[in-house]
């Protein structure tokens, strides 16, 4: 029997508890608002097709990238502007990171949850300004972090008398350019008490294994997404794109969005039979 987490409430949708994995998906970064905005109304109608819930997620500044010459997207005031506007005209959540505590108060008053990058969830100035948003917070477990110390990201969250909190596994530094997924971390620290997503897009990231900018391999993102549901997870993470192979980040770990609802019909199927086991 998987154990049930609490709830988080994200702009009327439920995570964690008893409810169906929750979905955030977007583009790594805001390339452009025609793109944004045609695979956000993509990934709406696919979630609602395969009946789960969908956060938007797409980054307006990816501040650490491979490459001084990689691109990095439109910052904070041009992002914060085209996720205000898709998230009015498709009435959807949206989420993106935050990377330093001047970034917090303005990024708060758009977005419906922030998200504090892997290489930050150890920055405990930044973890307590977010809390102190009341919003709801994604912090991603570092992948030098072990499951364990979790527990000490979420004491110096919930210092601020904020409980709207959920971790993400996005896989742990395995050797070079490389990272592995231990399937023991989800039912340790979904045991802490607050959900868990799986990022599964960016655990198959190899990181700088491209020499300026990182590899991928995608073919994986299926079977890993089926175990982490298998073992029990509160959500899924995925970065998806109308066309990887032209992204202008992260594109080998990209999924193609026409490919997207299979998968989903896959993960809600498979959420159902662990759920009655």
């Amino acid at each position: 029997m998987v154990t049930l987490t609490k709830e988080v409430n994200i702009a009327g949708i439920k995570l964690g508890g008893n409810n169906l994995p929750l979905i955030i998906a977007g583009p790594c970064v805001i390339e452009n608002e025609d793109v944004t905005l045609h695979t956000a109304q993509k990934l709406k109608d696919i979630c609602s097709s395969a009946g789960l819930s969908f956060v938007f997620k797409c980054s307006y500044d990816k501040a650490n990238r491979t490459s001084i010459k990689s691109f990095r997207g439109p910052g904070i005031e041009k992002g914060l502007r085209i996720l205000s506007d898709i998230k009015s005209r498709l009435n959807i959540p949206v989420i993106s990171d935050v990377h330093s505590i001047a970034e917090v108060k303005t990024a708060s008053e758009v977005l419906d949850v922030l998200q504090i990058p892997a290489f930050l969830c150890r920055q405990t100035d930044l973890i307590s300004a977010a809390a102190k948003t009341g919003k709801p917070v994604n912090i991603k477990k570092g992948q030098f972090l072990a499951p364990w110390d979790v527990k000490n990201i979420i004491e110096k969250f919930t210092a601020e008398g904020n409980h709207n909190l959920f971790i993400t596994e996005r896989g742990a530094s395995f050797g070079y350019n490389n990272l592995v997924v231990d399937f023991r971390a989800f039912p340790i620290m979904r045991s802490f008490g607050y959900p868990v997503i799986f990022d599964v897009t960016h655990s198959l990231q190899l990181p700088g294994g491209q020499g300026a900018s990182s590899g991928g391999q995608r073919e994986f993102a299926e079977p890993l997404a089926r175990a982490a549901v298998a073992v029990g997870v509160d959500g899924l993470f995925f970065e998806v794109h109308p066309e990887p192979e032209k992204a202008l980040c992260d594109g080998p770990n990209m999924i193609k969005l026409d490919s997207f609802l299979n998968l989903l019909k896959t993960i809600k199927t498979l959420h159902g039979i662990v759920k009655e086991a």
